[in-house]
């Protein structure tokens, strides 16, 4: 068994000892799983430049990697279910997200918020893949060793890629602070930099002699591995890439195997072997947020749910918010924190089918390889319309011509929330967040956290009875609710200050060389735009496709998933894109209706006003609830909600009809 060793650094009480309905009382592990993994195994064959990686006598690849488990104190009280949840960026997300737990610090003690899970009994696992995360409390790690050759370390050409929400002289040669790989050679003369408008836009380089690989130290230049200096300053708005020679190639994939063999442990070994969870899982499930919703895509894509000795890992997934894109998890100089359009994060393929790209010939499917090896795991996609308008969610179901229909396989739903945006909901409504973002309208507030808790109930029925899930939601072109982005500009138009996005994302086809997990062409050549299609709209400028939250149904407002970039952090007009360099995170829109018709009257806004709208506050409430009764009888929200969305959309009566003035949209 791939796992040598799990090492216990700490056994805790969770939550000063809450009591879980029948789980009862929970604890907390942290720790370090230790693994040997056998780089000639089939089960290892898609892990990039494992055949580089040293190994030890016995001709086995060792790393480690950090881990942390929340369990009931008593394993027999458990449902016998493993979640684990893909760490990103270090992070753990499944208790804010699928609990509906506080945004908090990562070294914070983790809030069960609702205790959704725990009430239903999961061990919920979290097990460092990332090789790159700094050292930061609370953050996990994987460590893996360098790719060496008879020359030794391995080096070659790297593209950073970044745009910044304010004035700079200095950059970090890394996404989010993360471990960077560093400049071979500071002086290196064939390094290029390059800046454009926008992440599409034409490129231009900029002279040598105008930056340099430096910090500023006491106002004074000096020569650093890891930054870079401009002398005329980086511009806030702009796309920057730096192309140089680095050394040193972490075998970056084998934290995919941590994933795989760390469950695999879990679920068959004995108690005498380590396994604080011997006997006690018949089923293991797995979620990820955005980045690691992309690692799900790409660890299905690589065939890794089957370990070393061809057991089945995890018998359901949910992707979250992952569009089709997958990730830098697998290639050589991977930066997995990096979320550059142009980067391997924008591969084909995009779908779950085979199909074949009509430009280049190629034939793939993200399950095509798994299904070749055995039994399929159940698969829900759950997204929202920001990872549309980034420009790749459509490529998950539509050919590549963008005008047919994808049949989804018997093992795959996939559910768009319609109105949401890529991040969890921001209330009271904002514009603006802690990391410098700010967009030119409020971020949206429709919370969407009680339809990932149905799908997890509706996955482990799926898994455990046999019971399909209700049917998939998302924009089709065989209805017309899937259209291109231009065919909803004259709705979204006519509401006063709103404009669509300019330019709009493109997503396009990328040439690494024979081999994208060893890029031989650095940066990408740039190929033909793919297609790009969004959610119809109503007379609102609501969208008509996906799941909609009572919020969208009995609505108070337009509810975007794209956001523009606000002129003070430049790039105004831009998305405001966890798709770009920018590194922020994807934000939607929530465009107030006006509280009276006097005040619409007077803006010229053809919504209809709030008091137009509903007679009261009581009688709104009712239509909230009996849109949410009837998702609850169609199973995508569970009866213990009901409540939840009734206090949300109380609150947000209150505030857009006491406030409303305040959030309309900025002109800009």
């Amino acid at each position: 068994m791939p796992v040598t060793k799990m090492e216990i650094k700490s056994r805790t009480s969770y939550a000063n000892g809450q009591m879980f309905g029948d789980a009862g009382a929970y604890e907390q592990l942290d720790g370090v799983f230790h693994f040997a993994v056998d780089p000639k195994n089939s089960a290892n064959e898609t892990i990039s430049d494992l055949d580089l990686a040293p190994t030890d006598s016995d001709g086995l690849v060792r790393f480690s990697s950090d881990f942390r488990i929340l369990q009931p104190v008593d394993t027999k009280l458990g449902n016998r279910r493993i979640l684990m949840d893909i760490p990103n960026r270090g992070k753990q997300l499944a208790i804010r997200n699928i609990n509906s737990g506080p945004e908090q610090s990562p070294d914070a003690p983790i809030d069960p918020g609702n205790g959704f899970l725990m009430r239903e009994g999961y061990a919920i696992v979290w097990c460092a893949w990332q090789h790159d995360v700094p050292d930061v409390p609370g953050m996990l790690r994987v460590n893996v060793p360098d790719a060496v050759t008879s020359g030794g370390p391995v080096s070659g050409k790297l593209v950073v890629t970044f745009q910044l929400n304010a004035p700079s002289l200095v950059e970090f040669l890394s996404s989010r602070n993360h471990r960077p790989y560093s400049a071979s050679d500071v002086s290196e003369q064939a390094a290029l930099m390059t800046v454009q408008e926008h992440e599409d836009g034409p490129e231009q380089i900029i002279p040598r002699d105008q930056w340099s690989f430096a910090r500023l130290e006491n106002g004074q230049l000096v020569p650093d591995d890891s930054h870079v200096h401009l002398t005329t300053g980086f511009e806030p708005g702009k796309v920057y890439q730096v192309i140089y020679t680095t050394t040193g190639a972490p075998v970056v994939g084998l934290g995919m195997l941590a994933t795989r063999d760390s469950v695999a442990f879990l679920q068959n070994a004995s108690s005498r072997e380590g396994n604080p969870l011997a006997g006690s899982i018949d089923h293991s499930y797995t979620f990820g947020v955005s980045q690691s919703g992309r690692y799900l895509r790409l660890f299905l894509y690589l065939g890794l749910n089957f370990d070393e000795e061809g057991r089945k890992v995890f018998d359901g997934f949910i992707p979250h918010v992952a569009g089709g894109k997958m990730g830098e998890f697998n290639n050589r100089f991977a930066q997995p924190s990096s979320q550059a359009t142009r980067s391997s994060n924008s591969l084909f393929p995009f779908s779950d089918a085979a199909q074949t790209d009509p430009e280049t010939g190629l034939t793939d499917g993200l399950l095509l390889r798994l299904s070749s090896l055995g039994d399929l795991p159940k698969v829900m996609y759950t997204h929202t319309p920001s990872e549309y308008w980034a420009g790749h969610g459509s490529l998950m179901h539509t050919d590549l011509t963008g005008s047919r229909d994808l049949d989804l396989p018997n093992e795959v739903r996939i559910y768009v929330f319609a109105g949401s945006q890529h991040a969890l909901p921001t209330f009271p409504p904002a514009d603006d967040d802690a990391d410098g973002f700010h967009g030119q309208h409020s971020f949206s507030v429709v919370d969407y956290r009680g339809l990932l808790r149905a799908a997890l109930t509706n996955l482990d029925h799926w898994v455990t009875t046999g019971a399909a899930p209700p049917p998939s939601q998302y924009p089709r072109l065989d209805d017309g609710t899937a259209v291109l982005p231009q065919g909803v500009a004259e709705t979204f138009e006519c509401i006063p200050g709103v404009k669509l996005p300019n330019p709009m994302r493109r997503f396009t086809r990328l040439d690494f060389g024979p081999d994208p997990r060893v890029p031989t062409k650095t940066p990408a050549v740039i190929g033909k735009v793919f297609p790009h299609l969004v959610s119809a709209v109503d007379g609102d400028a609501n969208e008509v496709a996906g799941i909609s939250m009572p919020l969208i149904t009995v609505p108070l407002a337009t509810h975007a998933g794209w956001n523009l970039r606000h002129q003070d952090i430049g790039g105004g007009g831009q998305v405001l894109s966890t798709g770009g360099a920018s590194g922020g995170t994807l934000r939607g829109s929530t465009i107030p209706f006006a509280a009276t018709r006097k005040e619409r009257e007077s803006t010229g806004d053809p919504r209809q006003s709030i008091d137009e709208r509903y007679a009261s506050k009581e009688q709104y409430l009712e239509l909230v609830k009996q849109a949410a009764e009837e998702q609850i009888g169609n199973r995508y929200l569970l009866q213990e909600d009901l409540g939840s969305v009734l206090d949300q959309a109380a609150q947000l009566y209150d505030y857009m009809t006491s406030r409303v003035a305040e959030i309309h949209s900025a002109a800009v």
